[in-house]
């Protein structure tokens, strides 16, 4: 059974039916949010940053939310291969032990914890990820405003639902929520555009890196609010997911600079599922996860559906597992250190297509 699916956007197709696909031809590489399920992607990712795009020498827009964030981050460091096998190992081990009668962890204890772990991971090597000679990175955060300019145990709750009726009426209604906030290492024009959403704009620097990422994971509820970034407005910044899931953004939209425009290179984006979710509150809108004319220039790499039934419980590695398995870390480990050894072969079918292309394999995004 195949592990890998190719989509395409329709002016992807028709570079692809040209060309093949070049590693010269990528501008954009996005990284979804959605928490564990990012681990399926962990050979494909070592593969593309570690072997393929090394073939290359543009610059390039790595895009990314909450893990995906963390994933990018960590593409841009030097040798890249060995600190995202890191990442895998480290996001699998990762416990927060409960009491005995306790249902949830406290958001304060897995805020800190998290916090320590991003200081282990990355201290001392921040500079690296910012002056990459090639990588430009931006992290999406989602600020609050109105009743989520703060975190508050009252208002917090009542400004998400508002939140949620809002989105259900219309995406732009959310605006009124929470803005995007991208965080970025060269300032400057996006490799996108942003008038589809209420967007504000960054520097990434060494200051306010570990807040900004910190931010992009920080799932309401779950964990902290982050107040306070350097540089950026205040507010209370929560996961970039919540605003832009799997950052269905405008690719094809020439930037007001025209530095990002349609024609100018393909978006590369590895991810779990072949559906492009525009935010987390859209997860039940089915009709809002089609493609669009934004994704024109994609090629999506996700996971055969039916080898994923394949997996330990049949499914991909996702946020539920954290409470099936409780305190049994071990157990939830083997399940996950399985699958993420199965994604292996996604990675070996890439490279396999990508050596001789069949272009009936590439189906319609």
């Amino acid at each position: 059974m195949r592990a890998l699916h190719l989509y395409a956007g329709k002016t992807a197709r028709a570079a692809l039916a040209r060309d093949g696909l070049q590693p010269s031809s990528v501008r954009v590489v996005p990284a979804a949010a959605g928490g564990p399920k990012g681990l399926i992607l962990g050979p494909l990712d070592r593969f593309i940053f570690g072997q393929w795009l090394t073939q290359s020498t543009q610059n390039v827009h790595l895009v990314g939310a909450s893990i995906g964030a963390w994933r990018m981050a960590t593409a841009c460091l030097n040798d890249p291969v060995p600190a995202l096998e890191r990442l895998e190992r480290d996001y699998i081990a990762q416990h927060y032990e409960m009491a005995p009668g306790q249902k949830r962890v406290p958001a304060s204890l897995v805020s800190r914890q998290f916090r320590d772990n991003l200081d282990l991971f990355y201290g001392g090597r921040i500079q690296e990820m910012l002056t990459h000679s090639r990588y430009r990175l931006h992290i999406l955060a989602s600020r609050g405003r109105g009743l989520l300019q703060r975190e508050h145990p009252f208002f917090t709750p009542l400004g998400y639902a508002v939140a949620i009726a809002s989105n259900a009426l219309d995406r732009r209604l959310l605006g009124l929520s929470l803005e995007r906030v991208v965080f970025s290492s060269h300032p400057g024009a996006l490799p996108f555009s942003s008038a589809d959403f209420r967007t504000h704009a960054v520097a990434l620097v060494e200051d306010n890196f570990m807040q900004a990422l910190q931010a992009s994971c920080s799932i309401p509820f779950l964990l902290q609010a982050v107040h306070g970034i350097p540089g950026a407005p205040a507010g209370a910044y929560w996961d970039g997911g919540i605003t832009d899931y799997h950052l269905h953004l405008n690719y094809s939209a020439a930037a007001s600079d025209g530095a990002w425009g349609a024609g100018q290179g393909l978006v590369l984006y590895p991810h779990f599922q072949k559906a492009v979710v525009p935010g987390w509150l859209d997860k039940p809108w089915k009709w809002r996860h089609g493609s669009s004319d934004f994704l024109d220039s994609m090629v999506v790499l996700a996971p055969n559906p039916e080898w994923v039934r394949t997996l330990p419980n049949g499914k991909l590695p996702d946020r539920t597992d954290f409470t099936h398995y409780g305190n049994d870390l071990a157990g939830r480990m083997r399940a996950w250190n399985g699958a993420t050894s199965a994604a292996q072969q996604m990675a070996d079918e890439f490279a396999a297509w990508l050596e001789r292309p069949d272009e009936a394999q590439v189906l319609p995004l």
